[in-house]
């Protein structure tokens, strides 16, 4: 005889069991969630000064515990499911080895993750380089990934494991202020003097311009912005000028505002920079000198 219960039980998973298993997933997410936004509330209204990447990885990874548990609970929650997990770790053995080899570059970015965050060579809001390729700035860090957001506002997604194998420039490990070259060539006719005089000048008077001279080059009346000699090009004296700001962001603004403000000067007291020549000659015209 047809019993309506059956159709609540399917392979002897009850529909109880699924409800209550979704509940748990749902609740999970939201305790996660909820947690998180409970920390950051913590640590606005108790001012703590706490480090941003330690603190960015904790909660990543307590969020990960969360959902750990709450899924744990849910696949035990369901008697077929249970059963399945205690026979897959009766068969531990083999299963290892497979799962070694599937969560090999998981684990490994994991672990390249721990070691960013324990030992810092980039920290949340840093502005670094990758291999000259990727610029910009460190938005998070993950227990799998890092998040670089570009100086186009776009977001640049690599791995930890890989991210620990690369060259990094990092703008703000150690001081903050940086020296900015500023280089232009003149012609040769020009004056040499007079055009490393225009670009000191200038340099000085720009507002992201610091003295960056120890004590001892001030006594010996050494300059705030030394321009030098670069070499010769095929028609410009090459110079440049060693201009120090308080961070990558002023210099990068200093350096497009003082190309500006020096061509300008050297246009007005008449220091040539120079451009390239170019004789065309037509063939026709070669056929008529040779006729």
């Amino acid at each position: 005889m047809f019993d309506v219960a059956d159709i609540f039980n399917v392979g002897g998973i009850t529909v109880g069991n699924i409800i209550s298993s979704i509940i748990l997933l749902v609740l999970t997410v939201i305790s996660a969630k909820f947690l998180v936004k409970i920390l950051d509330k913590f640590i606005n209204k108790a001012k703590v000064k706490i480090d941003t990447t330690h603190y960015s990885f904790f909660k990543h990874v307590i969020s990960a515990l969360i959902y750990l548990i709450g899924f744990s609970i849910a696949v035990y929650n369901i008697p077929q499911l249970r059963a399945l997990s205690v026979s897959m770790l009766a068969g531990a053995g083999v299963l290892a080895v497979v799962i070694g080899f599937a969560s090999q570059q998981a684990f490994s970015n994991i672990v390249s993750g721990i070691f960013i965050a324990l030992f810092q060579p980039i920290r949340v809001g840093d502005r670094i380089k990758i291999d000259t390729v990727v610029a910009g700035t460190v938005e998070d860090i993950t227990l799998r990934h890092t998040i670089i957001k570009t100086f186009e506002n776009k977001r640049v997604i690599i791995p930890n494991a890989i991210l620990s194998e690369k060259v990094i420039e990092n703008a703000n490990l150690g001081e903050d202020k940086v020296i900015k070259f500023v280089e232009i060539g003149i012609s040769y006719d020009s004056n040499i003097n007079k055009a490393m005089m225009i670009m000191q000048d200038e340099a000085e008077k720009h507002p992201n311009f610091i003295d960056n001279r120890t004590n001892d080059e001030k006594k010996n009346n050494e300059a705030k912005v030394p321009v030098r000699v670069l070499g010769f090009g095929d028609s410009s004296v090459n110079l440049r000028a060693y201009v120090w700001a308080g961070d990558p962001k002023s210099a990068f603004i200093m350096g497009c505002d003082l190309n500006k403000s020096i061509k300008e000067r050297f246009d007005k007291e008449g220091i040539e920079i120079p451009f390239p020549y170019r004789t065309v000659v037509y063939k026709r015209d070669i056929d008529e000198i040779n006729n």
